[in-house]
C-alpha cells in the first residue's frame, strides 16, 4: 500500500447509512416469514457472525432505498476527487456490504463480517492495521465500538453520534473531525410521531356502548377512559411493529418514506425496545377493570400483530380483519363498563367498518394509479381490483344505513327515544356521508385513514356532528 497516499475507511451502520443492517435484516426476515423468529433464537446463541449471515439469507432488503447519509457520501466523493483510496469496512455481513458498494460505486475495496468472523471493534482495528498499517488511514465511524479503530487511525472522523462519545474519541485521537450530528434534539418529537397518538381517536369507540345505552354515569366514563388508554397503548405498540415490518414498502412510498423508522430519524433498536414497554403498560392498566377486558385486549393485540405480519398481505381478508378490530373496541367498551351491547350496534359496526376498511384500500389503489404502479408493496391488491373494492365499500356502507333504518323501526327505539322520527333524518345524513367519502376517495382526495380523514374534512365533520346531534335530539334523556 506504499503507493496509496490517502486511505479513507468508512463504517456502514450508523455512518454510511443511518440505520443498522443487523436490525434491518431482522425486521425484513420477520416480515418475509414471521415463523422465522424461532430459528433466529437458535442463531442468536451461535454468535453474531452466524446470526448476521442467517439474517442476510432470509431477508429481502432494497439496497437502493436504504437511508443513506448524504453528508458522508459527499465526504467520500471529495476524498476520491483528491485521488484518495476508499474502503468500506463493516461489521455487517460482507454480502450486504458488497451490494451497497456496487450500488454507490464509491469504494475501491469492501470488507465485512463472514460466517465465522464478526468484524467489529478490535477485530476491525486488527484487520485495518494488518491491511494498511498503524496511523495509515482515516476512519469514519459513529459508535463506542469504533474507539479502538479511531485510536489506530491517522484521523478520526466522527459521524452521527453524541457529545459523550466525541469526548472519548478526542481522548484517543487528537486529530479528529465531525461531519454530521445525530439530531438528538428531535428524538422525543420523532418518538411521539412514531407512536401515532392521532390514531388514538379511533379508541373513542369504547364509549359507544354507554352512549347507545344512555348510561353516561361518572363510573362508566371513568372505566371508559381506562379502556381508552389501554387500547391506545396497545395500538401504539402494534403501530411500531407494523412500521418495522413495513420498512421496505414505506421507503418505496412518496409519503410513508418520511415515517420515523423508514427515514431512520429513530433507530430501529429503539422501536424494538419500546414495543414490550407499551404492551406491558396497556395490560397493567387494563387490570384495573376486569380480567375479561384484559383477555379481550390480548386478543386484540394478537390479531393486530398477526395482521401486521401476515393478514395485511391477503386481499379481502385484510379488510375483514380491520372491520373486526374496530368492532373489538366497541365490545371492549361494553365489557369494561359492564354495559350490554345490542345486536343492532354490533351489526351496524361490522358493516360500517367494513366499508371504511375498503375505502382505506381504495385510497391506496388510487394512489398506485397516480404513481403508475401495478401493485402495492406488501399488500395483496392490484390496480385492476379497484372496481371490486369500490363495490365492497359502497355496498357495506349502504347495508350499515339499512341496519340503522331497521333499528329505528324496532320496538326498542320507543324505550330510548322520545322522537324516533328524527332518527330517519340521521339515516339520510349517514347515507350522504358514505356516498360523499366514496366520491372523494375515488377522486384521490383522501390520503389518510378514513376516520382521521373524517375529522379533518369539513364536510365529513359536519355530517358526523349532525348525525350525533340528531340522535341526541331524539333521545329520551
Amino acid at each position: 500500500m506504499a503507493n496509496i497516499q490517502k486511505v479513507l475507511i468508512v463504517d456502514l451502520d450508523g455512518s454510511l447509512i443511518k440505520s443498522d443492517m443487523l436490525f434491518e435484516s431482522f425486521c425484513s426476515a420477520l416480515s418475509e416469514d414471521f415463523k422465522i423468529i424461532f430459528r433466529i433464537l437458535k442463531y442468536f446463541f451461535l454468535g453474531r457472525a452466524q446470526l448476521k449471515n442467517f439474517l442476510y439469507k432470509n431477508s429481502n432488503i432494497d439496497i437502493k432505498t436504504l437511508p443513506y447519509n448524504e453528508k458522508v457520501i459527499k465526504y467520500i466523493k471529495n476524498h476520491k476527487k483528491e485521488k484518495g483510496y476508499t474502503v468500506l469496512v463493516t461489521a455487517s455481513n460482507y454480502k450486504f456490504a458488497e451490494k451497497i458498494s456496487n450500488h454507490l460505486g464509491l469504494f475501491n475495496e469492501v470488507k465485512g463480517s463472514s460466517e465465522i468472523n464478526n468484524l467489529k471493534s478490535n477485530n476491525k482495528k486488527n484487520y485495518l492495521i494488518t491491511r494498511f498499517g498503524h496511523k495509515q488511514y482515516d476512519y469514519i465511524g459513529n459508535s463506542k465500538d469504533d474507539i479502538p479503530v479511531w485510536q489506530s487511525a491517522k484521523k478520526a472522523i466522527i459521524c452521527n453520534t453524541n457529545k459523550a462519545l466525541i469526548k472519548k474519541c478526542a481522548l484517543v485521537n487528537q486529530n479528529w473531525e465531525q461531519i454530521t450530528n445525530n439530531n438528538s434534539n428531535y428524538l422525543i418529537k420523532n418518538y411521539f410521531k412514531a407512536l401515532r397518538p392521532y390514531q388514538w381517536i379511533k379508541n373513542i369507540l369504547v364509549f359507544l356502548p354507554i352512549l347507545a345505552a344512555h348510561e353516561l354515569t361518572f363510573k362508566n366514563i371513568g372505566e371508559g377512559l381506562i379502556a381508552f388508554f389501554s387500547f391506545s397503548f396497545i395500538a401504539s405498540c402494534v403501530y411500531l411493529i407494523n412500521d418495522l415490518m413495513d420498512l421496505k414498502a414505506d421507503r418505496a412510498h412518496p409519503r410513508k418514506k418520511l415515517r420515523p423508522f423508514a427515514s431512520c430519524s429513530i433507530e430501529i433498536l429503539y422501536g424494538i425496545l419500546t414495543i414490550p414497554i407499551l404492551f406491558t403498560s396497556g395490560i397493567l392498566l387494563s387490570l384495573n377493570l376486569n380480567y375479561s377486558f384484559t383477555l379481550l385486549l390480548i386478543i386484540y393485540f394478537l390479531i393486530t400483530t398477526f395482521y401486521s405480519l401476515l393478514l395485511k398481505r391477503l386481499a379481502i381478508l385484510d379488510i375483514f380483519t380491520l372491520a373486526i378490530l374496530y368492532t373489538i373496541r366497541i365490545v371492549g367498551g361494553g365489557i369494561a363498563t359492564d354495559v350490554s351491547i345490542s345486536f343492532w350496534l354490533l351489526a351496524f359496526s361490522m358493516f360500517i367498518f367494513l366499508s371504511l376498511a375498503a375505502i382505506k384500500r381504495q385510497a391506496e389503489i388510487i394512489d398506485l394509479i397516480k404513481r403508475n404502479e401495478k401493485k402495492a408493496i406488501g399488500r395483496g391488491y392490484f390496480i385492476e381490483d379497484l372496481p371490486i373494492i369500490n363495490m365492497i365499500s359502497i355496498c357495506s356502507g349502504f347495508i350499515s344505513v339499512l341496519v340503522v333504518c331497521l333499528y329505528v323501526n324496532s320496538p326498542k327505539v320507543l324505550i330510548l327515544y322520545d322522537s324516533p322520527w328524527i332518527l330517519w333524518c340521521a339515516c339520510w345524513v349517514l347515507l350522504y356521508w358514505i356516498i360523499n367519502i366514496n366520491f372523494l376517495t375515488n377522486r384521490g382526495e383522501m390520503n389518510d385513514d378514513p376516520i382521521i380523514f373524517a375529522i379533518k374534512n369539513k364536510t365529513s365533520l359536519i355530517c358526523m356532528i349532525s348525525f350525533s346531534l340528531l340522535f341526541l335530539l331524539s333521545a329520551n334523556l
